[in-house]
């Protein structure tokens, strides 16, 4: 039987021993390396450290799990990363996913759906659970709407929302008179379906169009 070589990236010492302890029940997986942060995982990958798969987690000191994504895309690396995460926003499976991740777990997923992620990721295939797989989608199909739906006028009325210029700046600053900023104003809120700029603030945010 081939093991499965594999190293664990999360900055919380109890996490990383306890999911050590559950892999270690599986015959075909070691545990080759435990590190603290990204810093210390690429220092491994950078000396051909050999493994097959990294369990990553995202919020880590001196070097986050998106940069150690963005930099395993640039490097002839065979490991494959699985991203462990206590995030469960369609915006970071989703950019997750675009940086090159096999796959996304959350910190509460159970053993059973841990071994089977580790096993498809090792054989070359992607492992995003259904909920998970919702929870990306939704969120790249509500950010390729309002892509299309917001005008060129309505995005640059909204970045100046954004900075907390009034009605009266905003037509100033762009040589419109006051009532059309509002007509751009209510209309962007119909479009985003929301109530008031709060929540119109809250949303282009979490849609990454601000």
């Amino acid at each position: 039987m081939n093991e499965i070589k594999l190293i664990i990236a999360d900055d919380h010492e109890l996490f990383r021993n306890g999911l050590a302890e559950l892999l270690r029940k599986h015959d075909d997986i070691k545990i080759v390396k435990s590190v603290a942060d990204g810093s210390d995982f690429m220092e491994l990958i950078n000396d051909q450290f050999e493994a097959e798969i990294v369990l990553l987690d995202i919020t880590m000191p001196n070097m986050d799990g998106f940069e150690v994504l963005k930099q395993l895309q640039n490097l002839s690396t065979t490991i494959k990363p699985i991203v462990i995460s206590m995030h469960s926003d369609g915006n970071y499976i989703a950019k997750c996913a675009k940086m090159g991740a096999y796959g996304y777990l959350l910190k509460n997923t159970d053993e059973a759906e841990l071994i089977l992620a580790v096993r498809t990721v090792n054989k070359g295939k992607k492992y995003f659970s259904a909920d998970i797989s919702e929870k990306m989608i939704n969120f790249m199909s509500t950010q390729s709407i309002s892509e299309n739906v917001l005008s060129n006028k309505e995005m640059e009325v909204l970045g100046l929302i954004s900075k907390g210029l009034t009605t009266k700046e905003i037509a100033a600053k762009l040589f419109v008179s006051s009532r059309t900023i509002e007509t751009h104003r209510a209309n962007i809120l119909k479009k985003l379906e929301v109530k008031n700029t709060a929540e119109l603030i809250k949303k282009a945010v979490k849609m990454n169009i601000i």
